[in-house]
């Protein structure tokens, strides 16, 4: 299961805490753990001494590097197309959805490595809570993907074109850059967090979820913080305008162009357009589309459409080789069925939007 749970009397009403638990794997997210993370969150939805919850992880590397890879691949092999992969990704997304909408407070402590469907954790959750050696990253492109988990919602609402970059270059952002641009609502240091529980489980929770979102609150902003000091200095101050000017609205080649043509000596900067350089030309595309489609849609429809997407990309070549080149074999030489953005055609992206299962058996069509 390699998750663990845990409620803790408070002075009044309980503390739930859900901590992923496979540090050897820098808490890759298995369909099992959602399978656990959804049983119990859906125990505590109904749980009136429940009042709030914690999500943390253990060991020291990060709080999860995104969902298993290498467990996707392998039932991919086994069983090649759409079914397989909306399967496991049908139960992230519906425990996404669940914290998104949770009727207690969710506070998520993120520390280290947090990419893909451990970001989708921490921005699902009411209070994004991050350590001094937070790096966030969304690389889905990397390996024949899209950045999901809810990312046409969180990437939609970050100032200027950031969110476009982030999603074309996986870049990974520090602990100033996620506070800066609004990723993290708060940053404290991972020893912090037996202090934060101690101060929870010292409160009177009331199970009014206005009161104790309101308590909850407060006791948060009397938290610690790092000094400035502690914390590493922001690299997207340093790039936000040549960000704004070169992902500026234009068609797609033309951004992607200019990107590629930047010329600097900053190591942070050309890491995130090598990354681009690499990225997978229908991932890219994919991007593009879904943050358009996304500013119009509510929560709900952009897990639906995300799952459509994510489905599509199952049965099509480009999601197993990009894992088998960056994962597996580590070649890191992925064979893209079309090598350039250009090649692309326009009605094979708009393919990924469209369900590959009748709308009465749309497995997220309950949230």
């Amino acid at each position: 299961m390699s998750i663990q749970t845990q409620e803790l009397p408070c002075r009044g009403g309980k503390l739930g805490i859900i901590t992923l638990d496979s540090p050897d794997t820098l808490n890759a997210l298995s369909a099992s753990m959602f399978t656990a993370m959804q049983v119990q969150l859906d125990q505590w939805a109904q749980d009136d001494d429940l009042c709030l919850v914690l999500l943390n992880a253990n060991g020291s590397r990060g709080f999860s590097a995104g969902g298993d890879i290498r467990e996707l691949y392998e039932s991919l092999r086994k069983n090649p197309g759409a079914e397989t992969v909306t399967s496991i990704f049908a139960r992230e997304y519906r425990v996404d959805y669940t914290l998104h909408t949770f009727p207690k407070p969710v506070a998520t402590l993120a520390h280290g490595i947090t990419m893909g469907g451990g970001m989708g954790l921490l921005q699902a959750s009411r209070y994004r809570l991050v350590t001094p050696n937070a790096q966030l990253a969304m690389p889905e492109a990397s390996i024949g993907l899209f950045p999901d988990v809810g990312a046409s919602w969180f990437l939609n609402r970050l100032p200027g074109r950031i969110g476009l970059f982030m999603g074309l270059t996986g870049a990974r952002l520090n602990a100033s850059d996620t506070m800066r641009i609004g990723l993290a609502d708060k940053v404290i240091e991972r020893n912090s967090l037996d202090e934060l529980v101690n101060r929870i489980i010292d409160q009177y929770w009331s199970g009014e979820t206005a009161a104790d979102d309101n308590r909850l609150y407060r006791l948060l902003n009397q938290m610690p913080e790092p000094t400035p000091e502690a914390l590493p200095p922001s690299e997207l101050e340093l790039h936000e305008q040549t960000i704004a000017k070169l992902c500026r609205r234009d068609e797609l080649p033309r951004v992607v162009e200019r990107l590629l043509d930047s010329n600097t000596a900053d190591d942070w900067w050309n890491r995130c357009i090598s990354s681009l350089r690499s990225a997978c030309p229908v991932s890219l595309w994919l991007l593009e589309r879904q943050l358009s489609h996304g500013l119009q849609m509510s929560l709900k429809d952009i897990f639906r459409m995300e799952l459509a997407m994510v489905a599509n990309c199952g049965s099509r070549p480009d999601l197993a080789e990009g894992i088998r080149a960056r994962i597996i074999d580590r070649d890191n030489e992925p064979k893209w069925s079309f090598p350039t953005l250009s090649e692309v055609p326009e009605e094979y992206v708009e393919s990924h939007f469209q369900p590959p299962w009748p709308a009465e058996q749309d497995p997220l069509a309950d949230l």
